[in-house]
């Protein structure tokens, strides 16, 4: 791929926090309702069915279907990235984006550092992107001006 810029740790640093902040603001008071502000409590690990399908299954799927229709999260949108295939610059398969987001704990476990990987990488790609295949990229380009009416 010719004449691309690859998204560094801190911009991707930053579509996760705005990512991480999106979902809070959907879970925290899903949770809140369901199992009250004891589940906050210190001590809560799991408290049953609900926690699980809202905590764990919700934000699998809300990442990979964002994926597969925007090539991005709400965060990479935001900051202008998109996740190509490495090698043809399109669209990454189905199965590439889950394979990227199975590789995101292969990434963290050892003490995150197949996402600091991303600093050093010539493309950088993390160890989630190089399972997968994939690379983010920038758009610097403005959005064209649409006029209607």
């Amino acid at each position: 791929m010719e004449n691309v810029e690859y998204a560094g740790f801190w911009i991707r640093t930053g579509a996760a926090i705005i990512d991480s902040f999106i979902l809070f603001i959907i879970i925290a008071p899903l949770l809140t309702f369901i199992y009250g502000y004891e589940y906050w409590l210190p001590e809560h690990i799991i408290s049953g069915t609900w926690d699980v399908l809202i905590s764990y299954v919700f934000p699998v799927l809300a990442v990979i279907i964002f994926w597969m229709y925007k090539s991005a999260t709400p965060g990479k949108i935001g900051t202008k990235l998109t996740i190509v295939d490495a090698k043809t610059g399109g669209k990454p398969t189905t199965q590439q984006f889950i394979i990227r987001y199975l590789g995101y704990y292969v990434s963290t476990i050892p003490l995150g550092l197949g996402i600091l990987w991303v600093a050093f990488d010539n493309r950088k790609q993390g160890w989630h992107d190089k399972m997968a295949n994939t690379v983010v990229i920038k758009h610097n380009q403005p959005e064209p001006v649409r006029f209607e009416g």
